[in-house]
């Protein structure tokens, strides 16, 4: 395999330069996966060991908002510069704003100024987002994007085993052996600078010119959003399609808010009381390597089967696992239970989620593909960020016991929906 990859020639460079997609597509889509972490997962237990109440915790799903809207300045990146430029320049300005996050955890008003630090972040990230995904397909030539699909996937993930494990399990070392729970935090958001910063540098010497990045702008006078716009909802039964995009992860989008304060919170709060570093390798480490595996069987599955014989077991794969934080909640399992059960909710969750994406590049069709899926994923994440806004609220009013028997009640609703979807071009 390696030989034919080798083989396989790349796009043409305006700067007649060879570079090899293996050294640039791995840390292009870790630089991707790591802010988006780090904004929505790693920030909780931040917060939540920085004495931040669930209510307030659970309103920081606003943060989902820039993937919400990426979609509107999404042809903004495709009409002026090029990818290439974009990708650099948010990646320098990703570095210099985890400084600031990183100097607001010091400050009397750190939740406020990490917020804005946070919020900025993942309006970057968003942007840089659609940067890379644009630049994957215009650096290598569809054979090549094919074969690269797994190695980008991988590396997200990585990011995410990173942002939300080892960073996590770094924090928690330094806040056990100094005591100073800020100065953890400072030095972890810092880390992730450095890292943006090494990102930016390399990627600034290294990434190809390709010679069709920035060429759309010359050919075209404009992007034609409301051609994009209305060839996505003329989609038969759009309607369902959309209800099914928002309702699908409903249940899960309130439990992925509320499931690091459970395993921090001590057991008169009703939580299980894991210290940082053990919440790191549980949900962060391990957890995310269930997310892993379960994504790349549920692909196999659907590679098999076809998504519509698979879509209805893999929503029931996806939800059904929620039942195990009932279970925690009721019984307080010990710790090695723990690992267990949250491994096989992650798993599910990744078996879940990988019908879900198969089913948005369904949606996306025609000569707007690129465009559609962008709005596809910016309606997901408004199915995300709209029941973790009242995540925490909901905890706070019903204790996590019966918080979590909601949870899995509003899973009901997704997978009601898949009744209603077309399905006409899945096996």
């Amino acid at each position: 395999m390696a030989s034919a990859e080798t083989s396989t020639p790349l796009q043409p460079d305006t700067r007649g330069k060879k570079r090899q997609p293996w050294f640039y597509i791995p840390t292009a889509y870790f630089a991707e996966g790591l802010p988006y972490i780090i904004v929505n997962a790693a920030s909780v237990i931040m917060y939540k060991k920085m004495g931040i109440p669930n209510s307030l915790i659970g309103l920081t799903s606003f943060l989902y908002l820039p993937w919400v809207l990426k979609m509107l300045w999404g042809p903004i990146v495709d009409l002026y510069g090029t990818k290439r430029k974009w990708i650099v320049a948010t990646q320098l300005v990703m570095a210099l704003v985890f400084g600031f996050a990183a100097f607001s955890v010091q400050m009397p008003l750190f939740f406020t100024l990490s917020l804005i630090a946070f919020t900025i972040m993942a309006f970057i990230s968003a942007t840089h987002d659609i940067a890379v995904d644009g630049f994957y397909m215009l650096a290598l030539p569809e054979d090549k994007q094919a074969f690269f699909v797994g190695i980008r996937s991988t590396f997200y993930r990585l990011a995410m085993i990173f942002g939300s494990g080892v960073l996590v399990i770094i924090a928690g070392t330094i806040e056990t052996s100094t005591g100073n729970i800020p100065l953890s935090w400072t030095l972890v958001l810092a880390i992730a600078g450095a890292i943006f910063l090494v990102l930016f540098l390399f990627h600034n010497f290294y990434l190809p010119h390709p010679a069709l990045d920035g060429k759309r702008e010359k050919k075209e006078d404009g992007i034609p959003f409301i051609k994009v716009f209305k060839a996505y909802f003329e989609q038969k039964r759009i309607f369902a399609i959309i209800a099914f995009i928002l309702l699908y992860r409903f249940g899960e989008a309130m439990l992925v808010k509320m499931a690091s304060p459970f395993l921090l919170d001590d057991a008169t709060a009703g939580g299980l009381g894991l210290s940082t570093q053990t919440v790191g390798s549980v949900y962060g480490t391990f957890g995310v390597l269930s997310l892993v595996a379960g994504g790349i069987c549920g692909g196999m599955l659907i590679s098999k089967f076809g998504l519509r014989k698979c879509i209805w077991p893999m929503a029931f794969a996806l939800n059904a696992p929620d039942l195990v934080y009932v279970y925690m909640a009721a019984v307080k399992p010990e710790l090695p239970f723990v690992y267990l059960l949250v491994c096989l909710e992650q798993f599910g969750y990744g078996v879940g989620f990988t019908a879900f994406m198969v089913y948005l590049m369904y949606t996306s069709k025609g000569e707007y593909k690129t465009s559609h899926f962008a709005i596809s994923t910016g309606i997901m994440a408004l199915g995300m960020m709209v029941p973790g806004l009242v995540s925490g609220y909901l905890e706070e009013a019903l204790g996590y016991l019966n918080f979590f028997i909601v949870v899995c009640l509003a899973t009901l609703p997704g997978m009601a929906a898949i009744f209603f979807i077309p399905m006409e071009e899945s096996k």
